[in-house]
């Protein structure tokens, strides 16, 4: 899993989780990098201790030879009287001695000069010994798998003229500061095991906090709805950062609030304008043929006629007829433009279906839901009424004359919502249409103004239900509405 792609709460608790781990590990690595200074410091400065005390016993010994103090004579003034091996034993370190040119000329330990002591020097010691200010050359070697700090120095008579060259090899013995660092680590890994808890304890509630106010923020965001009315984020005590990001946010929601208003401002003019020339353009459309009944009734008028009285009727009929006509256009949208009231009954769907469908006569309308049990739920008498017989109607006006026409409406609950269906075998929608459907327009059809499914579309989802249909062309449509079911407790 890449980083990136956790949450910001899960890298900052791993960061901080990490950033300790790392510090333990370099206050360890620093640990025993100081130990290991300290140590090398320690035997430099003991060896140039022993060093010291060495060379003084040396200058006493020349002092106190019978030989003359020579470079001839330096190998039998430290053999009288077995003078290197008190050296050594005194200051508890082997001692060897050179001659100027590089050669082993005495040592104090045999055991360790086989084991650990070269016969002659390399020339770079002798060369760095002529050619330093010091006139000393400290080096550092490995034998046997153990570590020697060697020191050489001139042995000079008491006019400082060299008279050999003086090596003291050191141990080092580092077992006393290798315990103490292993005990130190061992206290800095418990005490730094403490700090990861109390450090894995802090960052759990460190990014908690932190990310707080990101999660309100980000919950916000997502129930940020175009067709609602959204909430302002409010926040208290927070970072910079996240106030501008809240304020941010609360103008874009100010901004959106008054888009939203202007869009749906200009989307109901717009509407209204379409809907406008669609009542005017059916208004026109029986005037037309009342002009001409009336223009034709002016001419033929015959009061001599015998069959006056029939005519009379027929011009009153058509009259009356597209009368009627221009009425349920202006019916239609008066039902449309009106929203249903929030009047809410406790209703038995099955029973008010059954009402709704007693007004109709056709005989092909089956209704198998009648002798179900009661579905309760909470809604308009009137309105669902009318959900109904608008969609009755419209299955009954799309059933071709050709077709056995069959309307089935059926009322049954699904998981905890009411649904009511009506079937029929008509000529179903086209694709170009099905967009249209729910559309306040007119439809094509001459007997059928194409409000009634808008308004029902309105009715439906005032009470917080749905509307959808599923349709073939030449097969048939089946009108499914859903709503919410009044639940026990209600």
């Amino acid at each position: 899993m890449k980083l990136t792609k956790l949450s910001l709460r899960t890298r900052i608790f791993i960061s901080m989780t990490v950033l300790v781990l790392l510090a333990s590990v370099l206050v360890a690595a620093i640990t025993v990098y100081q130990y290991k200074e300290e140590a090398e410091e320690y035997h430099r400065e003991r060896l140039e201790r022993k060093e010291e005390r060495i060379k003084i016993a040396i200058d006493n010994a020349l002092r106190s030879t019978t030989y003359p103090v020579t470079e001839e004579n330096v190998l039998l003034i430290f053999r009288e009287k077995n003078r290197i091996h008190q050296i050594s034993q005194e200051h508890t370190l082997p001692v060897n001695i050179y001659s100027l040119s590089g050669k082993l000329l005495i040592k104090s330990e045999e055991t360790f000069v086989n084991d650990t002591v070269d016969r002659i020097l390399n020339n770079h010691i002798i060369d760095t010994l002529g050619s330093g200010y010091e006139k000393r050359y400290l080096g550092v070697s490995e034998k046997n798998g153990e570590h020697f700090l060697s020191s050489y120095t001139y042995i000079k008579d008491d006019k400082a003229k060299p008279l050999a060259i003086l090596n003291l090899p050191y141990l080092e013995d580092d077992n006393f500061f290798s315990r103490e660092l292993w005990e130190s680590l061992k206290r800095l890994g418990q005490v730094y095991l403490l700090m990861l808890l109390i450090a894995i304890i802090l960052a759990y509630f460190l990014s908690k906090y932190i990310t707080r106010s990101l999660k309100t923020i980000s919950d916000t965001i997502d129930q940020t709805r175009l067709d609602k009315r959204n909430k302002r984020i409010r926040i208290g005590d927070s970072s910079d950062e996240i106030y501008s990001l809240v304020n941010a946010y609360n103008s874009m929601i100010d901004e959106l609030e008054e888009s939203a208003a202007m869009l749906a401002k200009s989307e109901r003019e717009a509407a209204w304008r379409e809907m406008a020339k669609q009542v005017a353009h059916e208004i026109k459309n029986p005037l037309t043929p009342m002009r001409l009944t009336v223009q034709s009734f002016e001419r033929k008028f015959n009061p001599q006629d015998p069959n006056i009285e029939q005519k009379v009727k027929e011009y009153s009929d058509t009259l009356i007829q597209q009368i009627d006509t221009m009425s349920s256009i202006a019916s239609a949208f008066s039902n449309f433009a009106q929203m249903p009231a929030q009047k809410s009954e406790t209703l038995n769907v099955v029973k008010i279906v059954g009402l709704a469908l007693d007004i109709f006569n056709e005989g092909y309308i089956v209704f198998p839901s009648e002798k179900e049990e009661e579905i309760i739920a909470k809604f308009d008498r009137t309105q669902l009424i009318r959900v109904v017989t608008n969609l009755v109607k419209n299955a009954i006006q799309a059933i071709s004359e050709d077709e056995t026409p069959k309307i089935i409406v059926n009322v049954f609950t699904e998981k905890e919502d009411v649904v009511i269906t009506v079937a029929d075998n008509g000529v179903g929608i086209s694709e170009e249409n099905k967009k249209k459907i729910f559309e306040p327009k007119f439809t094509t059809k001459t007997s059928g103004m194409g409000l009634g499914l808008g308004m029902v579309k309105n009715i439906v989802e005032t009470y917080k239900g749905s509307i959808t249909f599923t349709s073939q062309e030449g097969k048939g449509t089946v009108f499914k509405v859903k709503f919410p079911k009044m639940k026990s407790d209600q």
